[in-house]
């Protein structure tokens, strides 16, 4: 079966990091795409951040530029996420997704495979 599982998820203060990890189990994400997407409560899912499949590119929304960082390691079949600078609009709930057509991911509709979410809230 193939699985995305996310972990790292927590309570944290504002200006505070945290460290989101995205595990593949279930066959290779080596090719794949992969990104991070987030749903605010009485929000819509939106992007946060993609990587290709080797790391040599990547791309964030605008809102975490600077302060939030995506990495991968192929070895380990996981994708990480590294939020520094925390801010309360920063709480949601977290998701990958990894998508095996095109060079990056962008949409949630477009994931091949989809994780169940981990919990990030952020204190003021």
């Amino acid at each position: 079966q193939v699985r995305l599982v996310e972990s790292g998820g927590g309570l944290v203060q504002a200006g505070g990091s945290l460290r989101l990890s995205c595990a593949a189990s279930g066959r290779t994400f080596n090719g794949a795409a992969m990104g991070w997407f987030r749903q605010a409560p009485g929000k819509e899912r939106e992007f946060v951040a993609t990587i290709n499949w080797n790391g040599g590119t990547t791309d964030y929304a605008g809102s975490v530029t600077g302060r939030f960082s995506i990495s991968r390691d192929n070895a380990k079949n996981t994708v990480y996420l590294q939020m520094n600078s925390l801010k309360p609009e920063d709480t949601a709930v977290y998701y990958c997704a990894a998508r095996f057509t095109g060079n990056l991911i962008y949409y949630w509709d477009a994931a091949s495979y989809r994780g169940q979410g981990t919990q990030v809230t952020v204190s003021s």
